[in-house]
């Protein structure tokens, strides 16, 4: 029976000021096929929980030894052709205006709250390239970026189905003492730079009424995000955040329907069964190496943002009240059943193993991780809740925004006790 093994090498940069430019070299997707070994190539770059770019093959597992040397010599010389560089610059440039026009605000929302959270410091700064920057990036920048991050101890070479020494032998073989494309210069010292949370807001108007890509017309909405500082990856508040995060759960209103659809997270039984005319509804976590971010993003009609602003506020206040423990216990078996499932694919293993020991060196097993979410309590969840609330918030808007409420006002609701936004007394309407 023929057997599969699957190999990646990752590439971890962190150098927070190189945000304001683009990685072309991320954008460079490419595919390629050896069919002696059945070699499947693919490259990529993600930006979360950390910068990675990785680059991935499935093969047979007679090809190892092949496949280690062909991973190495598209990581260590690509050609980057000025045909490439140009049609990537096309890419990217298409992406850019897409981003603008496209229905979906989440991206958007999500680069926004980073901004209004830590204002012009590390995750904080852009992550997509401006216009203007497009048309300098070429092979000398790209090497220069290639030089100062592709280094041995930003790299993670990692197998499924594979024996271990013999991964070794071939890392040796084809990764070590390589001269790489871009020469041997030393690297510079790049930014390490710990992320500093500030707290804020950031607002963009936009007429939000012709975003249908169809003939049926799309309501125009008014999109609000507002997070609170959580926790790091390494820290173990990180598992009861986690938890947190399934706990308030929610999605798009089309699924918030009538009993018997099984959807028990907060936001769905307290905010879209409740309040019909929210469209949507739904908790994020972003964890970093050095922090992370806990946010929930809503949508709804603009003359309804005020209302939908203090529902939030009064989610979150609720976080940090009591905890049931049957849908404490409904949040554990929900994350313990996602780990696993996603965990059931090689892809997933590997790129699992390559992230872990890329970010912390080290390797936890799912059943450690499921023993750490077994033990999260309602106070657990209490705790990290309140803490929480003791950070300024940081608050994304987009669309219509005549009716969003002040910043200082967000800001003193998540400090009271029932999250109630402060009443405006006005003689005219």
């Amino acid at each position: 029976m023929k057997q599969n093994i699957l190999v990646e090498l990752l590439t971890f940069w962190k150098n927070w000021h190189f945000r304001r430019q683009i990685d072309l070299t991320a954008k460079m997707k490419f595919c390629l096929r050896w069919k002696s070994t059945g070699v499947f190539v693919t490259a990529r770059h993600q930006g979360t929980p950390v910068d990675t770019t990785m680059y991935a093959v499935s093969a047979d597992s007679k090809g190892l030894d092949t496949v280690v040397g062909l991973l190495a010599d598209v990581v260590l010389h690509p050609r980057l052709t000025d045909e490439e560089i140009e049609m990537t610059r096309m890419a990217v440039q298409f992406e850019l205006e897409d981003l603008d026009m496209r229905p979906d605000p989440e991206p958007l929302l999500t680069e926004m709250i980073h901004e209004a959270a830590y204002r012009e410091n590390t995750v904080g700064l852009h992550r997509f390239c401006p216009t203007e920057n497009i048309a300098k990036i070429d092979r000398e920048v790209l090497h220069s970026y290639l030089r100062n991050y592709y280094t041995p101890d930003r790299m993670v070479l990692a197998g499924v189905g594979v024996e271990h020494e013999h991964l070794v032998e071939c890392a040796k073989k084809y990764l070590l003492g390589t001269q790489p494309a871009w020469g041997c210069e030393r690297a510079v010292d790049v930014d390490r730079s710990v992320a500093q949370y500030t707290g804020g807001v950031v607002k963009l108007e936009r007429d939000m009424s012709n975003v249908s890509l169809g003939p049926a017309p799309f309501p125009e909405l008014t999109h609000i995000m507002i997070g609170l500082e959580s926790c790091s990856f390494l820290e173990e508040d990180f598992i009861p955040f986690a938890v947190l995060n399934m706990m308030m759960g929610g999605g798009g209103s089309f699924s918030a329907g009538g009993p018997g659809k099984g959807m028990f997270t907060r936001l769905y039984l307290n905010v879209l069964n409740r309040h019909h005319w929210m469209y949507n509804a739904t908790s994020y976590h972003h964890s970093y190496e050095d922090t992370g971010l806990l946010c929930v993003h809503a949508s709804a009609d603009p003359r309804q943002v005020r209302e939908m602003v203090e529902i939030l506020t009064k989610e979150f206040i609720l976080m940090a009240g009591t905890v049931d423990v049957v849908e404490l216990e409904r949040a554990k078996t929900q994350l313990m059943s996602m780990l696993m499932m996603n965990l059931e694919s090689r892809p997933v293993i590997f790129e699992d193993v390559g992230r872990q020991v890329l970010a912390t060196r080290s390797r936890k097993l799912p059943h450690e991780l499921c023993t750490l979410i077994r033990s999260v309590k309602p106070e657990d969840i209490r705790r990290v809740a309140s803490q929480m609330l003791r950070r300024k918030p940081a608050v994304a808007a987009l669309g219509d925004l005549s009716d969003l409420p002040a910043y200082e006002h967000i800001q003193a609701a998540l400090s009271s006790r029932d999250g109630r936004l402060p009443r405006i007394y006005r003689l005219f309407r």
